[in-house]
């Protein structure tokens, strides 16, 4: 029998993301594999794109001293309400913005620490 690569693909493009999570599941019960990228490989190709990387993920390690200035940096930076930057500040740590390019990253992070919360650019 023939695999019909098109047929499948069509199909995929119509399924819904629950249908699409319910495939995953029971191609992985059926062949006993996995969908989770290995975590050794993602490891080692990070080394070298490391110095090629040109957007980064700005995370909020430590809130600090100085929560409410925090609160409100983290409100000019995300565009959030007040109860949702707050929630941010106190899970710290947490990624505040993702995939942001170098220079504004630096920014953000600037900012930040300048209102005594710890930073992380990844």
């Amino acid at each position: 029998m023939a695999l019909d690569t098109q047929a499948i693909i069509d199909q995929l493009k119509d399924a819904s993301i629950l249908e699409l999570n319910d495939l995953v599941k029971a191609i992985e019960e059926e062949f006993d594999v996995t969908a989770a990228a290995p975590v050794a490989a993602a490891g080692a190709a990070g080394g070298d794109a490391g110095a090629e990387k040109d957007s980064f993920d700005v995370e909020l390690t430590e809130a600090g001293q100085e929560k409410v200035k925090v609160i409100k940096e983290v409100r000019g930076i995300t565009g959030l309400g007040l109860k949702d930057s707050k929630d941010l500040v106190d899970g710290a740590p947490k990624v505040i913005k993702e995939g942001v390019a170098k220079a504004d990253a630096d920014e953000m992070k600037t900012k930040l620490e300048a209102v005594g919360a710890t930073v992380t650019l990844k």
